[in-house]
This record gives C-alpha cells, structure tokens and sequence, in this order.
C-alpha cells in the first residue's frame, strides 16, 4: 500500500473561496473517489492557507491510472478550472508504511 500526501498552498485570502469550490464543483468526482480518499485536512497551526488531502493506492500502478483516469474526467476538469487559480504551490509525497505501524 502506498499512500499520497497532496498539499495546496492558497494564495491568501483565498481559503473561502476554495472551500466554494471545492463544496460546488469537487462534490461528484470525490464521491466516485472515496475507495481511495483517506481523507481532506485545512491547515491550522503552522499550516496556513493548506488543504492537505491523503490518498491511497495498493501500488504506483494504480495511482498513476486513478490520477490519469481523474484528468481525463470532466467533472475534475471543471473543478479545477476554478481552482487552479488560487493555489500558490502544490507539494506531493509519496509514502509507504513503517514497519512497525498499523497494517492498512
């Protein structure tokens, strides 16, 4: 199991704005998602103007073919019209479990 932390960094003062559109637009293609959504986070303390979402996948196979499927999908690609425009920076990592963690 491999999981993808993806964190967006807003532009300030446009965390309210994100949230409508992700409440507006993002709705359909992460319910057809949530086998894989772990789960979505916002930023507080130290994190200012994040949205950090987890995901996960069995391999890198999979992910590379969710994300491909997701691109092509036109519900994202509306979302991401409107959001695109108010991220600063997006950051993605890739990780793996610890050995001694907790089995997914």
């Amino acid at each position: 199991m491999i999981y993808e932390l993806r964190t967006y960094t807003l532009k300030v003062g446009k965390m309210q704005e994100a949230l409508q559109v992700y409440q507006e637009k993002a709705t359909p293609f992460l319910e057809r998602s949530s086998d894989h959504l772990v789960g979505y986070f916002l930023g507080d303390v130290g994190a200012m103007n994040q949205i950090i979402h987890v995901w996960k996948y069995q391999d890198d196979g999979e992910r590379r073919a969710f994300w491909e499927r997701t691109f092509a999908d036109a519900d994202f690609q509306a979302f991401a019209a409107e959001f695109r425009p108010l991220v600063l920076t997006q950051e993605n990592k890739l990780m793996v479990n610890a050995p001694w963690g907790p089995k997914p």
